[in-house]
């Protein structure tokens, strides 16, 4: 019932820019913490962002600060996350979650309760 869909990936030439978006239905939206992880091919998957419940806090991993934002909209239950001055190293799945732990720092929040199917993202050289 719970669900996570993403949508809004696709390729793109580096230095371009992508937006994408998590749209959660079958859960309280306000009472998770939300968030973005990827995994490329070979690689583990890891945290790239995460925002707090109300949307006043957000973390973003070393390796996109400063190029990638998160942002949500509660009342529409939506999480974003902007991608701009893409690397092929970028390349991957992009993968929204949704967790419950009480630090809306994903990567210090254990296992999130809910994933998302995954979007690819391939930033072209």
């Amino acid at each position: 019932q719970v669900q996570l869909v993403e949508s809004g990936g696709g390729l793109v030439q580096a230095g371009g820019s992508l937006r994408l978006s998590c749209a959660a239905s079958g859960l309280t939206f306000s009472t998770y913490v939300m968030g973005w992880f990827r995994q490329a091919p070979g690689k583990e998957r890891e945290f790239v962002g995460s925002i707090s419940r109300t949307g006043g806090e957000s973390y973003i991993a070393d390796s996109v600060k400063g190029r990638f934002t998160i942002s949500r909209d509660n009342a529409e239950n939506t999480v974003y996350l902007q991608m701009n001055s893409l690397r092929p190293e970028d390349t991957a799945i992009y993968y929204c979650a949704a967790g419950t732990g009480g630090s809306s720092d994903l990567r210090n929040a254990g296992s999130p309760n809910y994933w998302g199917q995954g979007t690819q993202v391939t930033v072209s050289s």
